[in-house]
């Protein structure tokens, strides 16, 4: 009789710890089949199915998600309500005695509706199973316990962490995270220094504001919660779909300045093509995530991919500041290169609009990066802020993006060595400051000339300009064919010329290549350089990029 009492007393406290664990547990998405179950056919297959929560949990839950909801709601317009309350007299002991005790009663109601949420839990087997692994994987992160892990999708925040940047020394970091470039200080006297800070501090004042609020959920949509709210279905398809057809593996990266970083990776070495070897690391748009974003591109062109999201994308925590940015990307390579196993020379990076600059960064601070490609992106921000702002805002909008948002794609990207892509998109909507049919105004048009004046200074004169600015001009293959054609461009003879510079001096960029030359070798090495380092594609800002337009860079 003991021995069947104390049995039962050590079944319930087992109970009892497991409620405890379903009670405090995250919610379950999708369960995904393992990579060991094969089809009758013999293909792997890991074809999932969302989960069904029962009755009491559904129900619950959806209790719970309003609650949520409502919270986030008045959590916003918290400011509007207290200043409706103290107009009304509402904010006074008398008054606020029972509104706490209302409250009070709610928290107890919402209490008792997670409690049951947890019981209609520990009821499921299939959540029942599914908190196990995660609590098993917890105390040991063996690979198999990840492995098993990675059948199921769950709220982020409860996945055990893959990798962090203080698993490898960084001599980048700063105490703000990794180094950026700086805008040149003006130099002033110290009197003219404190009057000038002084003037213009209201300016920084509502700068920061301004960055703080509005400007960068205009600037990176993508984190604003109502949109991925709205997104979300869409999203988890997409991550289903890199995980069950493609093999995918989630893993979060811890960042220095502690944001966790949701990343998605497809190996392809084992399948033994050639673009399996390299690996390419997508950076995505201000409103892509990389379940339904630039990954595909790469994926479809055989490559092995690693794609992330941005800071306050997703299930990425933090905010997506130049500083954040830059120490995400920092940890992404870090895990490629310390977790996952490939080189530098056998990363490309790869980026879609505003994903530039953290693609520009990243070649900048590794130059070892085999090479850049870069689609529908702008050399800086600054000029695109000011086309959509107001003309007497231009001071404030100048000091908030220098300040705050300082996107120098351009001038980052002069700092690389290696091999680059430039992609224009030739009815871009987004990065024109004249409009989609104006194709001169593409901010891709000064990325490609700041990038030759700077690695061909000699051929790149005020002739060379000149004849890049017509082809760029040109808005269809037919019409570069022409401009191309019309100045009688001897591709071999500008591969030679460029060969032999390169064997009899192996020189770092800037080139003095063309310094004795012709005019018209010039303009000839002018075009096909220009030629070589961008390629169009006519289409609109966010079409995605087809496979067969992805290509490594040029190299001599």
């Amino acid at each position: 009789m003991v021995g069947v009492g104390f049995r039962s007393h050590c079944g319930g406290r087992m109970a009892v710890w497991q409620w405890l664990r379903c009670f405090s547990g995250p919610r379950l998405q999708r369960i995904h089949r393992s990579p060991d179950q094969t089809r009758p056919d013999g293909r792997s297959s890991r074809r999932g199915f969302n989960y069904q929560p029962r009755g009491l949990e559904k129900h619950t839950d959806n209790i719970l998600g309003w609650a949520s909801t409502v919270w986030s709601l008045s959590y916003y317009s918290s400011p509007l309500l207290l200043c409706y309350l103290y107009r009304k007299g509402y904010i006074c002991s008398s008054k606020l005695v029972p509104v706490s005790q209302y409250l009070g009663t709610i928290l107890i109601c919402l209490l008792g509706v997670a409690c049951l949420r947890g019981w209609g839990r520990w009821k499921n087997p299939e959540y029942l199973q599914f908190i196990s692994i995660l609590e098993e994987n917890k105390r040991n992160h063996s690979p198999e316990n990840k492995r098993k892990l990675r059948c199921f999708t769950f709220d982020f925040p409860h996945w055990p962490q893959d990798f962090s940047w203080r698993e490898v020394s960084s001599p980048k970091l700063t105490k703000a995270g990794v180094s950026l470039l700086k805008p040149e200080p003006k130099l002033r006297g110290t009197a003219d220094s404190i009057l000038y800070s002084v003037r213009t501090l209201p300016c920084h004042i509502i700068g920061y504001l301004v960055a703080h609020t509005f400007g960068r959920r205009m600037l990176y949509p993508g984190s604003v919660g109502l949109l991925q709210k709205a997104m979300k279905p869409m999203l988890m398809q997409g991550q289903a779909k890199l995980i069950e057809e493609y093999d995918g593996q989630r893993n979060k990266l811890v960042a220095c300045d502690g944001n966790e970083i949701d990343t998605m990776f497809v190996d392809r070495r084992r399948d033994g093509g050639h673009n399996g070897k390299t690996l390419v690391i997508c950076c995505e748009g201000n409103a892509g995530f990389y379940e339904v974003g630039c990954m595909n591109t790469p994926l479809d062109a055989g490559y092995s991919v690693l794609g992330w999201n941005h800071p306050g994308f997703g299930d990425s925590t933090g905010v997506p500041f130049p500083q954040n940015e830059a120490n995400a990307m920092d940890v992404v390579i870090q895990f490629a290169v310390h977790k996952l196993g490939f080189q530098l020379n056998d990363i490309i990076v790869y980026a879609w609009s505003i994903g530039g600059f953290t693609a520009t960064w990243a070649v900048m601070s590794y130059p070892e990066i085999q090479s850049l490609v870069l689609d529908a992106s702008f050399d800086d921000l600054l000029p695109l802020a000011l086309k959509v702002m107001p003309e007497s805002w231009r001071p404030l909008v100048q000091y908030t993006v220098r300040r705050y948002v300082n996107l120098n794609n351009a001038e980052q990207l002069l700092k690389y060595q290696g091999p680059v892509l430039l992609i224009r998109r030739s009815r871009d909507e987004i990065i024109t400051t004249g409009g989609p049919e104006d194709i001169m105004s593409n901010r891709g048009n000064d990325l490609l000339l700041k990038l030759l004046q700077s690695r061909y200074p000699k051929i790149m004169t005020d002739e060379g300009i000149r004849v890049v600015k017509q082809w760029l001009g040109a808005s269809n293959q037919l019409e570069e064919a022409s401009v191309y054609s019309g100045y009688e461009v001897d591709d071999g003879w500008c591969v030679s010329v460029l060969q032999s510079y390169q064997a009899d001096r192996d020189v770092l960029f800037p080139w003095s290549v063309g310094e004795d030359m012709t005019q018209e070798g010039r303009r000839q090495l002018a075009l096909f350089l220009a030629r070589k380092y961008m390629r169009n594609f006519e289409s609109t800002h966010c079409t995605p990029l087809p496979a067969s337009e992805f290509h490594s860079p040029w190299k001599l």
